[in-house]
């Protein structure tokens, strides 16, 4: 709770820090605080709307090409302002505070001073710009506040809203941005055994890197549609929100034979990304780079899962795949992944990637020797549905031997690997799809250290 001369205070010496600035740089600055109803001044979610609209101003004073010389930020209960020095005409600089002011809801929180050298404010008017308007009735802002049209719990409601609605939209945008990235990044991972990669189809006749590339780019709706089904449904049981998911799932496939023309590239990973990406929905932002919590709620959304889909699947019942690996030798398969949290993504493919990166290996490098952990780690049905229980044994034993010898395979091991799998007729999809999780969870965390407060 902020008191009326703690906020006078704030003031007085945000006037004093301004002064301070222009003697210091003799340049135009952006004074830059919210205007936050009530006497709650800063919270952690009123500070990430605050870090959006300095993350909005950054880029588009980037942009234009107004250099920041110097920028400072505080966040006192008061609430959170952020100083820049900017070597730019005000006006032009007004030009740009304002569009950004009037450009979203979230916009219409931010206050954007633009101070003159001689220290004197630039007014909208001064552009020909109209008066900022009220959030709740449209009128002139400065009409209802000086009357107090509107109550204090009617403002502080709105600006919640406005808030909330804003961070959903980012955290949605990002998420399914960083999943088709992910895919992405799985397809041009190369040399692949037996996969689609930058170097060749693989073991595959009907498809190649186009063809993921628009399998990829079309389902970015599905994954923002699968965050929003999780912060929806963030405060119910996490077996409501898997519901959900598979419903859009189903929906989801449509898309992608639509996209490559009946050719199946990303079935298994339409399901298993959009349990993730649905888990993000149920978790705050700040959790996003723990890989554990992430793959824990997934593991808590489809409990009972490999149970509910084949308990009463029988020899004589059983059609897919699947439903044969699991009646004939109890392998559960993605939906064992799932259930139990990625436990190889989370005990073999991430740590490797991460440790690969973290020696110095490229992200392709780190990726491929990520790919073989994976395979060695968890059962692959891709593998066995191409070939058989015995081949993919033998299969196994010898990527085994490969990582002994080297956990990080040279490009030469990995063509002649990719030559056998082909020979074999060999694909590892399911891997290929677990390989492309982990690339998302290590976005998340290498998007942590570039955004902390995102």
């Amino acid at each position: 709770m902020v008191s009326l001369i703690e906020m006078l205070d704030a003031r007085e010496r945000r006037v004093w820090h301004q002064k301070e600035l222009l003697e210091q740089f003799h340049m135009p600055i952006i004074s830059f605080t919210m205007n936050i109803a009530g006497p709650i001044k800063n919270n952690s979610e009123i500070k990430r709307g605050f870090d959006l609209g300095n993350l909005w101003l950054k880029q588009e004073l980037d942009f234009v090409g107004m250099e920041c010389i110097h920028f400072e930020e505080i966040s006192p209960k008061t609430g959170n302002e952020a100083f820049y020095v900017v070597n730019s005409d005000p006006l032009e600089l007004k030009r740009v505070t304002a569009a950004i002011e009037e450009e979203c809801a979230l916009g219409r929180l931010f206050d954007l001073d633009v101070i003159k050298v001689n220290g004197e404010k630039v007014e909208r008017e001064e552009l020909g710009l109209g008066t900022r308007r009220c959030l709740i009735c449209g009128k002139p802002a400065k009409e209802c506040a000086r009357s107090r049209t509107h109550s204090v719990e009617e403002l502080q409601k709105k600006n919640m809203h406005i808030i909330r609605d804003a961070l959903e939209t980012e955290d949605t945008k990002a998420a399914a941005s960083l999943a088709c990235r992910a895919l992405l990044y799985e397809v041009g991972t190369s040399p692949k055994p037996g996969l689609v990669d930058r170097f060749n189809n693989g073991s595959h006749k009907d498809m190649d890197i186009f063809t993921f590339m628009n399998s990829s780019s079309a389902l970015w709706p599905y994954f923002e549609a699968c965050v929003r089904i999780g912060q929806r449904t963030a405060d119910q049981l996490p077996a409501e929100t898997f519901s959900l998911l598979r419903k859009e799932g189903q929906k989801a496939e449509r898309t992608m034979f639509s996209a490559t023309k009946g050719v199946n590239t990303h079935k298994g990973a339409i399901f298993s990304m959009g349990i993730v990406c649905g888990a993000l929905g149920r978790l705050p932002r700040a959790t996003w780079s723990q890989t554990e919590i992430i793959l824990d709620e997934c593991s808590a959304m489809t409990k009972g899962l490999v149970e509910k889909d084949f308990s009463s699947i029988s020899a004589n019942t059983a059609f897919t795949n699947g439903q044969k690996l699991y009646v004939n030798h109890g392998i559960t398969g993605i939906r064992g992944q799932v259930e139990a949290g990625f436990p190889a993504v989370r005990n073999a493919g991430l740590p490797v990637l991460l440790a690969g990166v973290a020696e110095g290996k490229s992200l392709n490098d780190a990726g491929c020797a990520a790919l073989l952990a994976l395979m060695t780690t968890a059962t692959d049905t891709n593998l066995i549905a191409r070939s058989n229980m015995e081949t993919y044994t033998e299969v196994m034993e010898l990527v085994k031997d490969v990582l002994k010898q080297n956990p990080y395979p040279d490009q030469e091991t990995l063509e002649w690997l990719d030559s056998f799998f082909i020979e074999k007729n060999l694909s590892p999809g399911g891997s290929a799809d677990l390989l492309a999780i982990c690339y998302l969870l290590y976005f998340l965390k290498e998007e942590a250290t570039t955004c902390p407060s995102m």
